[in-house]
């Protein structure tokens, strides 16, 4: 599975992005997707989660200001993140999980800067 993340950039505190991630080179349908992150000097974090059904889970910091989708039929998977704070700057990472497998892939990070 390649993995490609995009929509990062540099944002004011209180404004949007929405982070997205096209997959290829697997059946979309059989992976788990999730977004992760990590901060400068800090471990890499989940930040959401979609399921093959649909379920998302969300990390307690970002919930009720970021939904997760996933668009089947584009193979892509999206994170739109609102009310924006400092501390969500990180480079932003996509992750796929084969459900069946339990192979992890990872695609090359996004940069999220928010100013203050």
């Amino acid at each position: 599975v390649q993995l490609q993340a995009s929509g990062g950039g540099l944002v004011q505190v209180g404004g949007t992005l929405r982070l997205s991630c096209a997959a290829s080179g697997s059946t979309f349908v059989s992976n788990d997707m999730g977004w992760y992150r990590q901060a400068p000097g800090k471990q890499r974090e989940l930040v959401a989660s979609i399921t093959r059904a649909g379920s998302r889970n969300y990390a307690d910091s970002v919930k009720g200001r970021s939904t997760i989708s996933r668009d089947g039929s584009k193979n892509m998977v999206y994170l739109q993140m609102n009310s924006l704070q400092p501390e969500d700057t990180a480079v932003y990472y996509c992750n796929a999980r084969d459900y069946y497998s339990g192979v992890e892939y990872w695609g090359k990070g996004t940069q999220v800067t928010v100013s203050s």
